[in-house]
């Protein structure tokens, strides 16, 4: 099990804002029912526009086991946000979860 499984701090620390060309109905992969628009071509996953953020993915209690319902079909921020990076760190500062080992990603 990864640590993300256990984790889930990034789904619940940023905005996740996109291009409209990653939904599924403009042929993209992201289930559009679960976004929300922000302004012309940018869209963004519901529940990171606001505080308290939590991605309507988002399933579990962060810091203990979560689960990415869209897991497959994630936006590129998504996508590219990977474990043990400097965002992943901030975001576990974030909710009192400890930094990763050093080799956490190897």
């Amino acid at each position: 099990m990864s640590h993300c499984q256990t984790c889930g701090a990034c789904c619940a620390s940023y905005r996740v804002e996109f291009a409209v060309y990653e939904l599924d109905e403009l042929g993209g992969h992201v289930p559009a029912a679960l976004t929300e628009p922000v302004k012309g071509v940018t869209c963004r996953m519901q529940g990171t526009g606001s505080v308290p953020i939590r991605c309507v993915a988002l399933a579990g209690t962060v810091g203990q086991q979560v689960d990415c319902n869209i897991y497959a079909q994630r936006p590129r921020p998504c996508m590219e946000l990977s474990e043990g990076s400097y965002a992943c760190h901030k975001a576990r500062a974030r909710h009192g979860l400890p930094t990763l080992p050093e080799n956490a990603t190897a």
